[in-house]
């Protein structure tokens, strides 16, 4: 199965950017299965039930979020229902939606998890624990597994993969909107890429405004950061699953 997953959109620039390109990108190379993080589609902090919906029409089978789900008040009813909208898993058990589903695709049990990192990050539960207990809660219930690690450190990232290398299929890490250039199968058959990078502005810092973030940084005085706007790219990654025995067979940088 090719799965393709599509780095933070940010802002509407991200969103319409989607719209256009995505079903089109899918339809030329085959795609199956189509993740999107979609945190901060919504002016960065957050993603509406409105942009939610421009992403599943624009293609997306299922949208990960991460420190920002909960930035929009009106996801939330999203989140308590059906919908395939994961925030991360590791959040308390009293926060609206949950951090993963069994979801099929083509005949086959997917299971899709969300989990949040904590270095530099809000104060969640041990995202390593929370890994294991989904796994071992769902074991013989997936055929294989895919986790979105929505975390700031590049070192906690890379030891989630090596943590979980051959019980997921597919580890990818989102949340610093900088594409990185480690991608690879590990050892025991995991597909995994510290950052998937960005679908947002070119001409931004990391999908925000240019001056006021340089502003921020010189002066130290708060700014509430906005999306930029403007001809927009998408930053992926394409991950071929054996999904008969939850294993990364092949492992593709992308863009469009």
């Amino acid at each position: 199965m090719r799965i393709l997953a599509v780095g933070d959109v940010v802002g509407s620039a991200g969103v319409a950017h989607l719209e256009e390109t995505l079903r089109a990108f899918v339809a030329q190379n085959k795609i199956e299965f189509t993740i999107v993080n979609g945190e901060n589609a919504s002016d960065v902090h957050g993603l509406s039930s409105k942009d939610a919906a421009k992403l599943f029409a624009a293609g997306a089978d299922l949208i990960t979020l991460g420190n920002h789900a909960f930035g929009c008040a009106d996801l939330f009813p999203l989140l308590e229902s059906e919908k395939p909208i994961l925030r991360p898993a590791n959040y308390p058990p009293e926060a609206p939606g949950r951090g993963y589903d069994i979801l099929r695709v083509g005949g086959w049990r997917v299971l899709c998890a969300n989990i949040g990192g904590r270095f530099e990050m809000d104060p969640l539960a041990d995202p390593f624990d929370a890994a294991d207990k989904i796994l071992a809660r769902e074991a013989g219930n997936y055929d294989f597994s895919i986790l979105d690690f929505h975390a700031e450190a590049t070192s906690e990232k890379v030891a989630m993969g090596r943590y979980l290398d051959g019980r997921f299929a597919v580890v990818f890490g989102t949340h610093t909107h900088v594409p990185t250039a480690d991608t690879k199968i590990l050892p025991k058959g995991t597909g995994y890429v510290t950052d998937l990078g960005m679908c947002g502005p070119v001409e931004s810092i990391i999908g925000c405004e240019i001056e006021p973030t340089i502003r921020r940084l010189r002066t130290l005085v708060p700014v509430r950061f906005h999306a930029a706007g403007g001809e927009a790219r998408a930053d992926a990654v394409i991950f071929t699953v054996d999904e008969e025995k939850n294993r990364c067979v092949k492992i593709e940088r992308v863009g469009f």
